[in-house]
């Protein structure tokens, strides 16, 4: 009885406020459909073809749908919990919201009702083909998935392979201009996810702009898992991944120090690895550019929610090193489905409604087709990651992590740093992004883009003619206080692409310009196949 009465409850005065609107607002929906009073206006999208407003009956259950989902929303938040916990029950109410809609149902969906009859049945019949071939493929397709082809119509920057091992294989790209700057540029990005999100198309490839712009590129290709590599740790991923990139770069560049990058999960890798290097003497990058990348892990957004105690255990036990079947794979389409949820009705209900009720196929769109295209991680190594990072946030505090038999402390990493925010990234949120400004100690620059984890990293300047699409923010002065909110107070908003700042920043530290090189590599390394290599193809 004690363990009930200590479960998260609704205070009966806020109860009985919601029950009381509730029924207000649920009369005056009942009277609305009997022709007495007018229902509130449907600004949802779900609801936006005419037959939901010309068809009575499917008019009052979605305004019923949406008023019992706003209710059960209010309910989630008059819980009486700790901040987590609270989360966690918006979530799950969410969850079952989003999942309830009726437009999720083929008898309660009057649009998808009306194709089926004005088409015989052909889109009823179209929709189970799709099914099925979902069923066959392991996930909702999101897109036309045989439109794109890696190496062919996505990541098609030309380069060449230049060293492989079993965790990454580096990429160095063929030269745009005459002339490069002589200190090369290194990108490391996340490996949860393909490189060639920074590489989709000619035109929104982050990886041809910096070409273009005269750096010397290298971008690590993490390998897709298998079962040989399932036992890798993160020290593995550290030492044999990031580490040995920095040091391949600077063999074949003959470069003392280079420029590097990290997105994401590959952010927080490059810091940790040049912390290693620091505790070991080396300081070898002349400057560090993070893309959405958590250091202090306080606040994590979403993802928050399915961290705990109980949870990293349970992972440990199933995936980990001492798990009773020894180290395990975490699979991509777990992940994936993972991600898709945080936004089920843009990324799941979209295209089961699409797919399957209307028969439509999805069109072809390169950055759908990349986030379908999943990748494996070794159990071990995210389980360290987990524990260490999301739930005891020790990535930040110096002295208190051991990586490659290093005392960690990102302090100590002596290089500018461009730290870059997204306003609208539910992955990592602006504010913990932000917060790396307090960890690093390097000369630092915030930038804040629109738009979220992935459109607010990808957004290329326009073609001339073209309008500016989103926004970035960047502060008067130099000044990083610790509130975020206080940084942006003192921000100002420039229309248009963050890239030919950071690129006007990159450049004042890659040195002068020098021939460009006519072949990949060097002596040592010489060129093992062309770029985007067979690493990135290996389907999870």
């Amino acid at each position: 009885m004690q363990q009930i009465a200590q479960l998260p409850q609704i205070p009966p005065t806020a109860l009985a406020e919601l029950q009381a609107d509730y029924l207000k607002q649920a009369t005056a929906l009942w009277n609305a459909s009997l022709g007495q009073g007018e229902a509130p206006a449907i600004s949802d999208r779900r609801f936006a073809a005419p037959e939901w407003r010309s068809n009575p009956a499917a008019s009052f259950i979605t305004q019923l749908y949406l008023l019992n989902a706003k209710t059960l929303q209010q309910m989630a938040s008059a819980v009486e919990a700790d901040d987590k916990t609270k989360a966690r029950i918006r979530f799950a109410v969410q969850q079952l919201v989003d999942a309830a809609s009726p437009s999720n149902f083929l008898a309660l969906n009057p649009e998808a009702l009306k194709l089926a009859l004005d088409s015989s049945g052909e889109t009823l019949s179209r929709g189970l083909q799709n099914l099925w071939g979902d069923v066959q493929r392991g996930h909702v397709s999101q897109t036309d998935e045989s439109a794109f082809e890696v190496g062919k119509n996505v990541a098609t920057t030309a380069g060449s392979v230049v060293f492989e091992n079993e965790l990454f294989q580096l990429i160095e790209y063929a030269p745009l201009t005459a002339e490069v700057k002589a200190r090369p540029l290194l990108m490391v990005p996340p490996c949860i996810n393909k490189f060639y999100i920074l590489d989709l198309q000619p035109d929104n490839s982050l990886i041809r702009y910096a070409v273009a712009e005269g750096n010397r590129v290298f971008v690590v290709s993490w390998r897709n898992p298998d079962e040989s590599v399932k036992h890798l740790t993160w020290d593995d991923y550290i030492e044999q991944g990031a580490i040995e990139a920095i040091r391949v770069a600077r063999e074949i560049s003959g470069q003392e120090q280079i420029n590097t990058l990290g997105f994401c999960v590959g952010g927080t890798i490059l810091a940790t690895g040049l912390a290693v290097l620091a505790a070991r003497g080396e300081q070898p990058a002349a400057s560090v550019t993070l893309l959405t990348t958590l250091l202090d892990f306080a606040d994590n957004g979403i993802l928050d929610i399915f961290v705990d105690e109980a949870s990293v255990r349970l992972r440990e036990a199933t995936l980990g090193p001492d798990s009773p079947k020894g180290p395990q794979l975490l699979h991509g389409q777990e992940l994936a489905t993972t991600f898709s949820f945080l936004r089920p009705n843009d990324l799941v209900w979209n295209y089961v409604v699409g797919n399957y009720l209307k028969g439509e196929a999805p069109p072809p769109f390169d950055l759908l087709y990349w986030n379908g295209d999943s990748t494996n991680l070794p159990g071990p190594m995210y389980c360290w990651y987990l524990r260490h990072t999301y739930l005891q946030n020790e990535l930040k505090l110096p002295g208190k992590l051991t990586v490659c038999g290093e005392k960690l402390d990102l302090g100590a990493i002596k290089a500018p740093v461009y730290i870059y925010g997204s306003r609208e990234d539910h992955i990592v949120p602006w504010h913990a992004a932000y917060r790396s400004t307090q960890i690093l100690t390097g000369k630092k620059r915030f930038v804040l883009g629109a738009s979220g984890h992935i459109a607010g990293v990808i957004n290329p300047p326009p073609k001339p003619g073209k309008p500016p699409k989103r926004s970035h923010w960047i502060a008067k002065g130099a000044a990083l206080p610790a509130d975020p909110e206080a940084w942006l107070q003192n921000a100002v908003e420039h229309p248009g692409s963050w890239w030919p700042d950071w690129s006007a920043w990159l450049a004042s530290h890659a040195g002068a310009a020098k021939a460009a090189p006519k072949t990949p590599g060097n002596r040592k390394f010489k060129a093992i196949e062309p770029a985007p290599g067979r690493y990135v193809k290996v389907k999870a």
